[in-house]
């Protein structure tokens, strides 16, 4: 029987060994590659108005079609080549998501030429450091906060798409910038204790 701590959060059932495996292995991992986090941004974009499941079920087929989410590659796409992303259904076939990823390319590429490196610019919100949350019940989560208000502000000021506040706060909570695993899960403390291992390294 497990104990009260060591309860996984509920929003994750053990029956969805996809979402399982997201939650035990990489949902509030704090990630610093600058590609990867994009990456992020991007898949949680398309997410809007959709459950993530949906977008967790297509994710492969997605970085294929998308070219691995490259921002370089992604930043050229023509016409034609938005046509072809159209035709795969294993994708989110929105034309204003889709011409939302190829801008978002191009604003990432800009900060890259002045020396703007995404990682550092959005870990800048918190000086580098997770946020992390006590929290009881995964419903009780917010689903957006003053921070991701602030973050999404920006974005929109530099030529980001779809990055409203709410988007900003589940890529946050994805990207573990913020800690919002139940206090009574395993990952809660386990993040943190990756955290700081990083730090001493």
């Amino acid at each position: 029987m497990k104990k009260l701590d060591d309860i996984p959060c509920g929003w994750a059932p053990a029956s969805d060994e996809l979402y399982r495996h997201y939650h035990d292995h990489e949902w509030g991992v704090p990630e610093r590659d600058a590609r990867a986090l994009w990456e992020k941004f991007q898949l949680d974009g398309h997410q809007a108005g959709l459950s993530w499941i949906t977008i967790l079920r297509k994710r492969e087929t997605m970085r294929e079609e998308f070219d691995g989410f490259e921002p370089e590659k992604i930043a050229r796409w023509t016409q034609k080549r938005i046509d072809k992303a159209m035709k795969n259904p294993g994708i989110i076939r929105s034309p204003i998501k889709i011409a939302a990823t190829i801008r978002n390319a191009q604003v990432y590429l800009d900060m890259a030429e002045k020396s703007e490196d995404f990682s550092d610019y959005v870990w800048g919100f918190v000086d580098g450091k997770p946020l992390v949350n006590q929290l009881e019940h995964w419903k009780k989560v917010q689903a957006k906060t003053e921070l991701s208000e602030q973050i999404a502000k920006d974005m929109k000021k530099r030529g980001f798409k779809f990055c409203g506040p709410v988007i900003v706060y589940a890529c946050m909570q994805a990207m573990g910038m913020v800690n919002d695993h139940e206090t009574r899960c395993p990952r809660h403390k386990e993040i943190q204790k990756l955290e700081k291992a990083r730090r001493r390294a």
